[in-house]
């Protein structure tokens, strides 16, 4: 629901035919490409093996930004020149076939770091792979046999290396099935090793985690998913054929929710790490047409993945250099890690692995079918990462409540607070705050010097129909107190049924949605119980108290500058309950993320003699929450 901020210029017409919910057509993918491709060039070093952008250095450094640079801008380039059939100006590809010569010129200016032991260029190595691979006909069949024999060197430096033991196994995976697919050293126990740890991550329902752990985000999209089908591709006969099956029938079932992560607009949930790759997240939707593993119609493939590109393009994405920042829609360095690097959000040229699928295609030219978002809304349970998604089309909407996933190793690993991963709820239309205390989609004890305690390790209790639960530990002054809280959604509502540990005289402290706008702050109304804030396009985020606050409980709104992706001003509503009266506290708050501030109305909840919580939403609908140790 965020107001556009400025379209992509160069663009086709709309094709409201072809396209009648986007307007957007291959054509579109294609001119956005070649702008994203030009907007490189004057960082091109004068060999072209690198791409030197403006910005914060990755603690890889800028020798290793660059061959970052080149290599993600290269899997682009690839997919542009192989869905053309080479129709491109030469110029594409002889700029790339030049920078394969001059990064693997061992004494060359502009040679590219050496892949080590849990190096970046690990990372980069696996783009190459793919990207010499799909463009093979065009640029690998053309190089010299010495440059050839220097790339496949270069590439080799993955045999016995170690990779960090996580999605980056895959990186390996693909490039030594390009050494092999080029009869050059490779091993295959790696290649091996590495799909036989995915096995080990799967946790059913199309649901990865990255490495061991409660690691779930969209690199179960752009990573988990997508290496195992580019594999398969460059493996061709060389695959075990039930392997291939199996990560076809996975992804076939990941599409199947995953097509629910995205909003009427485009906008994906903003959730988890690396969001500076943006539009990547539709990149599983064009794997699954290419490998015959979704359960799709193609023109709701299409609307999925042109509503994502279209969604950045109206907000300035990229910007008027044709680049993509380190940032969401402008420059926001939260959503990035100390791994990200100028040039790292071209890890979105993923997306445009449509462009593999020829232009007569279903996908490309059957007519644009609605997505879930477009016509009903949506309540789906997801056990494996602990995730409840909901949604509504009268909004368009998606939001996912969290009640499993906070990206911690295994204990004894100590826990943290990560904002994109450890807050109750994520949404399409929304960010957390990532600077100051914890407030949004949060609650803390509140110490009297306003020490706040964290939601750190999540200990999921599961997810079923319209609930999900969790439990975790609220340390504070060296204290462990249990939080235990139940969602249950409906419509655009979720209440939380909190049961709150915690020593008499600390205050308690729940917050709703933060709710960024730009370039005036979100209006706000506070009173006792309530507390609201509003986006000037009628976006409203409203926390109501309805069981165990009153009567001291009040309203606040806590306001933040340069703290949210989505805005440079954020205000979140929250509830206050000054005094904790000590022992085990049942708390119940409605909280909505919706265009109708007043829609919480008519809410309540209420407290049977067997402890069972029976909660009435505002439009009549009840739902109970039984007592503690009985919950699903």
């Amino acid at each position: 629901m965020t107001a556009p901020h400025v379209s992509l210029t160069g663009l086709p017409p709309l094709d409201p035919a072809r396209s009648p919910v986007t307007g957007w057509t291959r054509a579109h993918w294609e001119a956005t490409a070649d702008r994203l491709l030009e907007g490189l060039l004057p960082y091109a070093s004068p060999g072209f093996a690198q791409y030197r952008l403006p910005g914060r250095a990755s603690y890889s450094g800028p020798w290793s930004d660059g061959l970052e640079g080149y290599a993600r801008s290269f899997l682009l380039a690839a997919f542009r020149i192989a869905g053309s059939q080479g129709r491109v100006g030469p110029e594409l590809i002889e700029r790339y076939a030049a920078g394969l010569a001059a990064g693997t010129d061992p004494y060359g200016e502009e040679r590219w770091p050496p892949i080590t032991d849990r190096g970046q260029p690990m990372v980069e190595a696996a783009s190459l792979a793919i990207a010499l691979h799909e463009s093979r006909r065009w640029l690998w069949d053309h190089l010299d046999d010495h440059v050839r024999e220097r790339v496949a060197e270069w590439l080799g430096g993955f045999v016995g290396a170690r990779a960090n033991d996580s999605n980056w196994r895959l990186f390996q995976v693909v490039t030594e099935e390009f050494l092999a697919s080029v009869g050059a050293p490779h091993s295959r126990a790696e290649i091996d090793g590495g799909l036989a740890r995915l096995d080990d991550w799967y946790r059913g329902g199309g649901w990865y985690t990255d490495g061991d752990g409660r690691k779930f985000d969209y690199y179960n999209a752009w990573a988990l998913h997508l290496y195992p089908a580019l594999w398969a591709r460059i493996a061709g006969p060389r695959a075990n054929p039930a392997l291939v099956d199996r990560h076809r029938a996975r992804l076939r079932e990941f599409l199947a929710a995953h097509q629910h992560f995205f909003g009427s607009d485009g906008a994906p949930v903003h959730q988890g790490r690396s969001l500076t790759y943006r539009f990547a997240a539709t990149a599983p939707l064009w794997a699954g047409a290419l490998a015959d593993a979704t359960p799709l119609p193609p023109g709701r493939t299409r609307r999925l993945a042109s509503g994502a590109l279209k969604h950045f393009a109206d907000h300035g994405v990229p910007d008027d250099h044709g680049l993509l920042s380190l940032g969401w829609y402008r420059p926001f360095l939260p959503v990035t890690q100390r791994y990200s690097g100028p040039a790292s959000p071209y890890w979105a040229s993923k997306a445009f692995l449509g462009l593999l699928l020829p232009a007569d295609h279903p996908v490309w030219t059957a007519p644009e079918e609605p997505a879930p978002i477009d016509t009903d809304d949506t309540c789906l349970p997801l056990p494996a990462p602990g995730w409840l998604l909901h949604s509504t089309a009268a909004d368009g909407i998606v939001r996912l409540v969290n009640h499993g996933t906070d990206r911690l190793p295994p204990p004894p690993a100590e826990s943290e607070d990560n904002p994109h991963y450890t807050r109750f709820a994520y949404a399409s239309a929304a960010a957390p705050d990532t600077a100051g205390p914890a407030i949004d989609n949060h609650i803390a004890l509140v110490a009297p010097d306003g020490t706040a305690s964290r939601r750190g390790r999540i200990h999921a209790l599961g997810v079923t129909g319209r609930r999900a639960a969790s439990w975790h530990t609220a340390s504070l002054a060296e204290e462990e107190h249990r939080i235990e809280t139940t969602s249950v959604v409906h419509g655009p509502w979720e209440v939380r049924v909190h049961r709150v540990g915690g020593p008499y005289g600390v205050a308690v402290r729940e917050g709703g949605w933060a709710l960024a706008d730009d370039p005036r702050p979100p209006e706000a109304a506070t009173g006792p119980g309530w507390a609201w804030a509003r986006r000037t396009d009628g976006l409203a985020s409203t926390v109501v108290a309805l069981h165990g606050w009153d009567p001291e409980a009040h309203g606040a709104v806590a306001h933040a500058q340069e703290a949210n992706a989505y805005g440079v001003h954020s205000a979140t509503p929250h509830l206050v309950l000054p005094v904790h009266p000590g022992g085990v506290h049942l708390l119940v708050t409605l909280v909505m993320l919706g265009a109708d501030a007043e829609g919480t109305r008519g809410a309540s909840a209420r407290v049977t003699e067997e402890g069972v919580v029976v909660i009435r939403f505002p439009d009549g609908a009840e739902e109970e929450v039984p007592p503690v140790g009985e919950s699903d």
